[in-house]
């Protein structure tokens, strides 16, 4: 273990913004950097949001700066400092405004959590504050004039990931899920969506976030009822007093239970992309697990110029490959910086517009900020479901699965899985 990774996140996370801003230079251009850093939040998420700012402002500065050579220095926000009293959404809303009226930073982005990214957003558009979101929050851009998007969204995700366990033949589906925004509102897409356009069964079952520990009841429920796909819909938040994500909890108490192996396994989001944490924490009994995902892997032909630096110098400086949060991020300070040259000036208002106004360069190509009917300021990556088909695989080696005009491999059911 070095000795990075043995600090806490919260330091990590500043350890690696504040790396960025001693090569900054004088007179940066200055983002603010709004993510969770401490529990009850994904504090990882934090860490990895910095390293992708890191990265984004190493790539800058290498390739002429802007406005003339200038640097990008961070200010870096633990969204979560005060959740423990005040509840998520009043703790991100006041490191928000401290970004915006004490630090003024430019821009914002790193926003992790849907329950705090719809409060902070309303208040970045009402203070006219630039900012990039890095979940899925499918309201989150829409109609607004400052609120921009370079990630997926629910209403992204849900349709693929419905249409894949259809194509595997899937009718019964398990669902449990938290009681998060994100969480609540991925279910009740997932389940609407599979019942109108395939006629799918849904057997959800909820819980309470903050309190929960237990799930071997509502597990032991359905793999009574018989499910063709078990969908854990945990999210990576420490609560109920224990050190590890409910994701990763009810992934155990499923296998001790006996609902896993079994029918298929699918979750929410790409936490298992952190391939490192994912097999610690899951073991061989993860293999499996399918999950929606940009179309990113280190070794894919399709990425440009740009995409092959950020992933060459992220395994080279973290010996691992990139997640697509950190992917996220460091796409958001490029484009950042590429609208500041566009406007001409580091302000606001001129930033807003340049970033409605221009065509930036991107992992996987130009990319524009329209204002769409379906993505308004948002510009999604191509979608597939990967699949973990033996245990210890990394994300470079994950098989994509679906669409079945992009996959590599074809589906692993329990029976064959290495």
């Amino acid at each position: 273990m070095t000795q990075q990774t043995e600090l806490s996140p919260m330091r990590q996370a500043m350890a690696e913004l504040t790396a960025a801003n001693e090569l900054a230079g004088p007179d940066p251009v200055r983002l603010g950097v709004l993510s969770p850093m401490t529990p009850p939040g994904d504090a990882m998420a934090g860490v990895i949001v910095a390293r992708g700012a890191r990265l984004g402002a190493d790539y800058l500065r290498e390739n002429g700066g802007v406005l003339g050579g200038r640097g990008m220095s961070f200010v870096g926000a633990n969204d979560m400092a005060t959740a423990d009293r005040e509840g998520f959404h009043r703790s991100a809303i006041g490191a928000m405004a401290n970004l915006a009226l004490v630090d003024d930073v430019l821009a914002v982005f790193g926003q992790w959590h849907l329950r705090t990214a719809k409060w902070v957003v309303e208040l970045c558009e009402r203070l006219g504050v630039p900012m990039f979101v890095e979940n899925g929050l499918s309201s989150a851009t829409h109609g607004r004039r400052t609120i921009f998007r370079t990630y997926f969204s629910i209403e992204d995700r849900v349709p693929l990931m419905i249409d894949a366990l259809a194509h595997i033949g899937a009718r019964r589906i398990g669902l449990l899920t938290s009681d998060t925004v994100f969480a609540g509102d991925t279910a009740d897409a997932l389940v609407e969506y599979g019942t109108r356009v395939h006629g799918m069964e849904f057997l959800r079952l909820g819980f309470e976030q903050e309190v929960a520990t237990d799930w071997r009841s509502q597990l032991r429920e359905i793999a009574a009822w018989g499910p063709d796909a078990f969908i854990n819909g945990g999210v990576n938040v420490i609560a109920g007093g224990g050190p590890v994500g409910n994701n990763y909890r009810i992934l155990e108490q499923a296998i001790e239970v006996g609902l896993l192996p079994g029918p298929a396994l699918m979750v929410t989001f790409g936490f298992p992309t952190r391939s490192a944490d994912y097999w610690q924490m899951a073991g061989p009994a993860g293999a499996g697990v399918l999950w929606p995902a940009s179309r990113y892997r280190p070794s894919w032909p399709g990425l440009t110029e740009i995409g092959r630096w950020f992933t060459e110098r992220y395994e080279q400086r973290y010996g691992s490959a990139p997640s697509d949060t950190a992917l996220s991020a460091f796409t958001d300070v490029t484009v950042i910086g590429q609208a500041v040259n566009l406007a001409g000036t580091a302000t606001r208002e001129a930033l807003i517009e340049a970033l409605e106004a221009g065509e930036f360069d991107t992992w996987r190509g130009p990319i524009r900020f329209r204002r769409g009917e379906t993505h308004w300021h948002h510009s999604p990556p191509e979608l597939v479901i990967l699949q973990y088909q033996k245990p210890g695989q990394t994300l470079d080696e994950a098989a994509v699965v679906f669409p079945e005009t992009l996959a590599d491999s074809p589906y692993a059911g329990p029976g064959t899985l290495g």
